[in-house]
C-alpha cells in the first residue's frame, strides 16, 4: 500500500486489495481520494440513501474518488462493480484520510459482560492483497452435507466469488428486513456452479439452495469467504480491563464517520 499526498494532504494514493479488471484484462488496483467535504456529508444526512447501505457506500466512495487507475472516471456506477473487499478498504481510508486514524471503539467481554473501551489506530488494521495468480471468481467450497436436489442427487462442490457492490445494493432491502434471508440472497448472487446442477437451475432456485445447507456447510462457506480472503482484516483482539479475560471481536464502526 502507498499514500502519497500530493496536495497538503487533500488527497492520498492507495493500492487496493483486488482492484478493477478492464474490457482488456488490465487490473487496476490504484486510487486516488480526497477528503471528504460538505458534498459528502450532504450524502451522509440524505434519508433516501439510509434506505439502501450499498447505495450509500457507492455514492459516498465514487463522490470522493479522483482517479482509478487509467479508468476513465464514470460515478458510482465503477464503484458498484467493485469487489465488496475493495470498497471496504476505500471507505476505511476516506475515514483515516479525513478525520484520521484514531477511532473510538466499545466493545463487551463475553465473559464478565463489561464494556471495554478501546482507541483503535485504523492505520495499523491488516490488510491481504490479492496473490498473483489467484482470482476473486474462483473460490472454491467442498461442502461436506451439500445440497440435495429433487431426484436425491448430492451437489457438494461449490464454487463462488466474491461480492462487489452491485450486489450488496441488490439485497440490501432484504438485508434490513432479515440478516439471514439477506445473506442468503447474496450468497445466491455469488454462487457461479454447485456440483452437476444446470446454471438455469442454479439461478432459479437461488437464495433457497442456501437455506437448504446445514449449519456446518454455511460455516465452510464463511471461511471461504472470510478468512484469508483479499481485504481488511475487522477482527480484533480485545482484553477486558475487569476480568483480565482477552476476546475476539469485529471491528466497532458506531462513530466510525465521526470525528474522534
Amino acid at each position: 500500500m502507498s499514500a502519497n499526498l500530493p496536495h497538503s494532504g487533500r488527497e492520498a494514493e492507495f493500492t487496493m486489495p483486488i482492484g478493477l479488471t478492464d474490457d482488456e484484462g488490465r487490473v487496476h488496483k490504484t486510487v486516488v481520494i480526497r477528503k471528504m467535504t460538505g458534498k459528502e456529508e450532504a450524502i451522509l444526512a440524505d434519508r433516501r440513501n439510509h434506505r439502501n447501505g450499498g447505495k450509500l457506500v457507492s455514492e459516498l466512495i465514487s463522490s470522493c474518488i479522483v482517479r482509478v487507475g487509467e479508468l476513465p472516471k464514470n460515478g458510482s456506477a465503477t464503484v458498484e462493480r467493485m469487489y465488496s473487499a475493495d470498497r471496504n478498504f476505500l471507505l476505511l481510508k476516506l475515514r483515516t484520510l479525513t478525520f484520521g486514524p484514531e477511532l473510538q471503539a466499545t466493545y463487551t467481554c463475553g465473559s464478565c459482560g463489561e464494556s471495554v473501551q478501546v482507541t483503535e489506530d485504523l492505520d495499523t488494521l491488516p490488510v491481504k492483497q490479492l496473490e498473483e495468480g489467484e482470482s476473486p471468481d474462483e473460490i472454491v467450497v467442498d461442502l461436506v452435507d451439500g445440497y440435495v436436489d429433487k431426484d436425491g442427487q448430492v451437489h457438494t462442490a461449490l464454487t463462488l466469488r466474491l461480492p462487489r457492490g452491485d450486489d450488496e445494493t441488490a439485497v440490501a432491502p432484504q438485508m434490513r428486513q432479515n440478516a439471514s434471508l439477506g445473506k442468503n440472497a447474496l450468497l445466491a448472487r455469488c454462487m457461479k456452479s454447485l456440483g452437476d446442477l444446470p446454471r438455469h437451475r442454479l439461478e432459479a432456485l437461488g437464495p433457497k439452495i442456501l437455506a437448504d445447507l446445514t449449519m456446518t456447510d454455511r460455516r465452510l462457506i464463511d471461511r471461504a469467504l472470510n478468512q484469508g480472503a483479499p481485504g481488511v482484516d475487522l477482527v480484533r483482539e480485545v482484553v477486558c480491563g475487569s476480568c483480565g479475560g482477552s476476546f475476539r471481536a469485529t471491528l466497532d464502526m458506531t462513530n466510525f464517520l465521526a470525528l474522534a
